[in-house]
C-alpha cells in the first residue's frame, strides 16, 4: 500500500459498482505534499506485462501542474499525448511539452541507439523521470509503464479527486521477448465501427502490443471499400438480419431478400485508423481472405466462382465452404490483384494476410476451368491447385515489396517461398513451417482463441463451445521445446484471435478481450523465467481496477467458482471441491440455498453433502461478494448409485464418467463436454434401472440438454414403466415435448408424476427428434432422478 505521514482514505466503489482492492488506494490530497514522505513496496509495482528488471529506490515522483515533458526527437513529439490525455481526463492536470529541460519536475525522453528495438530504460527520481529508447515504440512503452505505476484512477474518463498522483522511484530495464505481439479483430462476422477499433488500439498500446490484424473479409461480410468494385460493399457488406437466431441455426437467405445488417469502412476510415495506430506504435495488418471465406464477394460478383450462379451473403454459419473463388479463371486473379492494389495504398504494413484456410474444393474438382489449369500447370490435384493459387498471389504481393501471411493450410500442396505462416490448428503447422525455413506467428486454438469461453458456461455469455481461461492464456509460449535453435529464430511471436460469430456488440467484445489480453501480453513480452502465475494473479487484479475506471466491460471469470464434484456411493454422499483460477480466494458458501454473505461459512476443504440441497458459493473481496455466484442443486435420490443398463450404449464420444453417469447425483452444466453428460445419436435412449429391492416411489425426473446449433435436441417424449420383477413392466407414464426451434443452449427436466407404489425396476425411454432418419440429432442426458 501507499504510505506516508499523511492520512489516506480508500475508495469504496469503482464505476462498475465493484469493490476495489490492492495497491494505490485513493489519497487525500494535501497541499505541498513532499514526495520524499511517500514510501512504496515492491507490491505496489503492478506493471503488466512484467518488466525484465526493476529496482525500487526510496522516494517518489509527484505529478503536478508544474510537471513538463521534454522530448528530444522531433518525430517523437506525438508521444506527449500518452501522458497528457489521461492526466487531463482523470486528474485535471495539464502536462505541457517543454522545448528544453526544466530544472526539476520534468520527464525527459531521449534516443539511445545502443538499446535494442522496442527496448527502453526508465529512471524515476523525486526530481525527474528519464526515458531512454532507440526507437519510438520503446519510448512509448516507457510512458505506458509510468501510467501503470500510477494509481488505477489515472484511467478514469472523468476527474477523480483526492488522489495523490505519485509513482515510486524505480529503475526499469525492459524489452520484449517477441517482435510480433498482436490481436486479430474479426470485423466481418459482426461489424465494429472505427471508434471502437481505436479504443482497442489504445489498449494494445497500454499492454505493449504492437500489431492489430483486421479480418476484413469473410463469407458473412466484406468490410473494406474497393472503389473499382463498388458492389463489394453495396452488396457484400450487408446480410439478411437474423440476429435473433443462433449463429449455427440461421437459414439460407432467399435470392433477392432484403439485406440490412452490416456496414463497412471507407478507405478514409481505414487510413484514419492506420494513422491513429501509428501514433500508438501499432502496425495494422489487413486480411483479405482467399480462396475461401469469400461468399460476400461472390454475392456481389457471381462470376468469381466456378459456377457463376448468384448467391446471397449468408447470415450465419456455413459449412462446408464450397462457394470459393475459381482458380481456373484469369479474371479471378485480375480481380484479386486490383483489390490488393487498393488495399496496399491504404495499409503501409510490411505484411498482407491472405487467409488460405478451410477451402472445400468440391467445385474445383468439377470446374472445367480449374481442371484445365491443373492440366496446363502440370499440377497433381486440387490441393496443389490451391498451392498454385497462393504462390501466384504471393508473387504479386512480393512484386509490391510486401510479404504474404497465410493460415497454416497454405502449407498443403507446397508453400509459397517467402510466405509467413500463421499457425492456428495447434503448434504443428508452425513447427513444420519453421523447419522449412519460414517465419511463423503462433496463434493456436488451445491458447489464443478469445472467442472461446473463459469461465463456467452457465455463468458466461454465449461463446464458441470451447474453453480458454485466463490461466491457460498465461501459459502460452510460441516456441515449442522440440524446436531447434534455428527453428526458434523463425518464431516471430504470437497473437490472440477474437472471431466474432457470437460477439455482436462492443461491450461483449471487451468482455472477451479483457483481462485475457493482459495474460497474452505477458506471455509474449516477458522472459520465460519472469513468468509466475501467483504473481501475475496479484498484478492483473490491479489491472482490472484500471479497466473499471476506464469503463471497460472486463470479465471477472477468473473469480468464477468451479466445482469438482464426485459421488461417494458407499457413503450415499457427494463430495465437492471448490476452486477459482486465482489462488487463495476467499470463498464462502451455504448448503441450504440461503444467500451467501460475509457471515457464511468459509471454504477451507472439500464439502461432504449427505442430504439433498442447494449449494451456493461466492468469492469475497473486502467483505463483499465479487464475480458470479455459484449455485447447484444436489439431489440424493433413490436411484443414486443403482445399477443401470441400456438397450443401446451411449455414443462413443459422450459416455460421461462411466456406467453410473445418469444415477450419480451430479447434474451437468451447459457445457456438454464437462463429463457429466451421456448422449445418443439418431436413436432413442432406453434404460432399465434396478433399485436393488422393492422401493416406494412416486416421481421420475429426466434432465436433458438442448443446443440446436450443435445438433443437440430435447427428447420429443419421455416414457416411464415400472416393474417388480424386471420382466413385466406396467403403468406407463409419458410426458411429450414437441420439437420447437430454440436459439439458446438450455436444460429441461421431464418431470413425470407416477402412481405411488413399491417397485424394483424402472424402464425409461427418451425419444429422439429424428430417430432413424440419419439427421444427426443427439439426445444428451445428465441425470435420472427417482423419488
Amino acid at each position: 500500500m501507499l504510505n506516508s505521514k499523511f492520512n489516506f482514505s480508500s475508495i469504496a466503489k469503482v464505476a462498475l459498482g465493484i469493490t476495489l482492492f490492492g495497491a494505490f488506494a485513493a489519497c487525500k490530497q494535501e497541499a505541498q505534499l513532499d514526495a520524499k514522505q511517500l514510501t512504496f513496496t515492491v507490491q505496489d509495482i503492478n506493471i503488466v506485462p512484467k518488466p525484465n528488471a526493476v529496482k525500487l529506490n526510496e522516494g517518489a515522483f509527484l505529478f503536478t501542474d508544474k510537471t513538463q515533458v521534454y522530448i528530444a526527437e522531433k518525430e517523437w513529439l506525438p508521444l506527449a499525448e500518452i501522458l497528457q490525455q489521461p492526466f487531463h481526463s482523470a486528474a485535471g492536470i495539464t502536462i505541457n511539452t517543454a522545448s528544453s529541460l526544466s530544472e526539476e519536475n520534468y520527464i525527459s525522453i531521449k534516443k539511445d541507439t545502443s538499446l535494442a528495438p522496442e527496448h527502453y530504460e526508465l529512471q524515476v527520481t523525486s526530481n525527474h523521470i528519464n526515458i531512454k529508447a532507440s526507437d519510438y515504440n520503446g519510448a512509448l512503452y516507457g510512458l505506458e509503464s509510468i501510467l501503470q505505476l500510477l494509481p488505477p484512477q489515472i484511467e478514469s474518463t472523468s476527474v477523480v479527486s483526492k488522489v495523490t498522483w505519485a509513482i515510486p522511484n524505480v529503475q526499469i530495464t525492459d524489452g520484449p521477448r517477441f517482435s510480433w505481439r498482436g490481436v486479430m479483430l474479426d470485423v466481418s462476422r459482426h461489424f465494429f465501427k472505427k471508434e471502437y477499433v481505436k479504443e482497442v488500439i489504445d489498449e494494445l498500446a497500454f499492454h505493449k502490443m504492437n500489431t492489430l490484424h483486421l479480418h476484413l473479409v469473410d463469407d458473412q461480410g466484406w468490410r473494406i471499400e474497393i472503389k473499382k468494385y463498388p458492389k463489394l460493399t453495396e452488396v457484400g457488406a450487408f446480410r439478411v438480419d437474423q440476429e435473433g437466431v443462433n449463429w449455427r441455426s440461421r437459414r439460407t437467405p432467399e435470392l433477392g431478400e432484403k439485406a440490412t445488417y452490416g456496414g463497412y469502412y471507407t478507405q478514409e476510415d481505414l487510413k484514419e485508423i492506420v494513422a491513429y495506430a501509428q501514433k500508438k506504435g501499432i502496425e495494422v495488418i489487413p486480411e483479405i481472405e482467399m480462396p475461401a471465406h469469400v461468399m460476400s464477394a461472390i454475392a456481389a460478383y457471381p462470376e468469381l466462382s466456378c459456377t457463376g450462379e448468384p448467391i446471397m451473403v449468408p447470415s450465419g454459419s456455413i459449412w462446408p465452404i464450397t462457394d470459393i473463388y475459381c482458380a481456373g479463371k484469369d479474371s479471378t486473379f485480375e480481380f484479386l490483384e486490383d483489390v490488393l492494389d487498393e488495399v496496399m495504398t491504404i495499409f503501409p504494413s510490411k505484411y498482407i494476410h491472405v487467409g488460405g484456410d478451410e477451402a472445400t474444393k468440391t467445385e474445383w474438382k468439377k470446374c472445367p476451368h480449374c481442371q484445365e489449369r491443373i492440366k496446363t500447370e502440370k499440377l497433381s490435384d486440387v490441393d496443389e491447385l490451391q498451392s498454385y493459387f497462393m504462390k501466384r498471389i504471393e508473387k504479386y504481393i512480393v512484386s509490391k515489396n510486401k510479404q504474404m501471411i497465410g493460415w497454416d493450410e497454405i502449407l498443403e500442396g507446397g508453400l509459397a517461398p517467402e510466405a509467413t505462416v500463421m499457425s492456428w490448428r495447434g503448434f504443428k503447422g508452425g513447427w513444420e513451417a519453421s523447419e522449412q525455413g519460414h517465419d511463423v506467428i503462433m496463434t493456436p486454438v488451445s491458447h489464443c482463441y478469445f472467442d472461446y469461453y473463459q469461465g463456467p458456461q452457465d455463468s458466461e455469455p454465449e461463446a464458441f463451445n470451447a474453453y480458454t481461461p485466463l490461466s491457460q492464456v498465461y501459459t502460452f509460449d510460441p516456441v515449442v521445446d522440440s524446436m531447434s535453435t534455428e527453428q526458434a529464430s523463425h518464431i516471430l511471436g504470437g497473437q490472440a484471435n477474437l472471431w466474432s460469430e457470437y460477439i455482436p456488440t462492443t461491450t461483449h467484445s471487451e468482455y472477451m478481450l479483457y483481462p485475457r489480453l493482459s495474460a497474452m501480453s505477458e506471455a509474449l513480452w516477458s522472459e520465460k523465467e519472469q513468468k509466475n502465475w501467483p504473481d501475475f494473479s496479484r498484478r492483473v487484479q490491479v489491472q482490472m481496477q484500471r479497466y473499471a475506471f476506464g469503463d471497460i466491460n472486463y470479465a471477472k471469470s477468473a473469480y468464477s467458482i468451479m466445482a469438482n464434484d464426485s459421488a461417494a456411493i458407499a457413503q450415499k454422499a457427494i463430495v465437492v471441491k471448490l476452486t477459482t483460477e486465482f489462488p487463495n480466494a476467499d470463498i464462502r458458501y451455504t448448503l441450504d440455498g440461503s444467500e451467501v454473505d460475509k457471515a457464511a461459512k468459509k471454504y477451507t476443504d472439500s464439502i461432504m453433502i449427505t442430504k439433498s440441497g442447494t449449494l451456493k458459493a461466492a468469492v469475497f473481496k473486502d467483505g463483499e461478494p465479487y464475480g458470479a455466484e455459484f449455485k447447484k442443486h444436489y439431489q440424493l435420490h433413490k436411484a443414486l448409485g443403482k445399477n443401470i443398463t441400456f438397450t443401446k450404449q451411449p455414443y462413443r464420444a459422450y459416455r460421461g464418467s462411466g456406467p453410473f453417469t445418469l444415477v450419480n447425483g451430479l447434474g451437468g452444466s451447459l457445457d456438454f463436454h464437462d463429463g457429466k453428460w451421456q448422449a445418443w445419436l439418431d436413436s432413442d435412449m432406453e434404460a432399465i434401472i434396478d433399485l436393488g429391492e422393492q422401493t416406494l416411489i412416486h416421481n421420475v425426473q429426466v434432465s436433458a440438454l438442448e443446443s440446436q446449433g450443435s445438433g443437440i435436441n430435447f427428447p420429443t417424449a419421455v416414457t416411464v414403466w415400472v416393474s417388480k420383477d424386471g420382466k413385466h413392466f406396467t403403468d406407463e407414464t409419458q410426458l411429450k415435448r414437441p420439437f420447437t426451434k430454440n436459439a439458446n443452449r438450455s436444460k429441461y427436466v421431464f418431470d413425470l408424476e407416477l402412481k405411488k407404489q413399491e417397485v424394483q425396476y424402472l424402464k425409461i425411454v427418451a425419444n429422439n427428434y429424428k430417430t432413424g432418419l440419419g439427421g444427426g440429432s443427439f439426445i444428451f442426458l445428465d441425470e435420472i432422478v427417482v423419488e
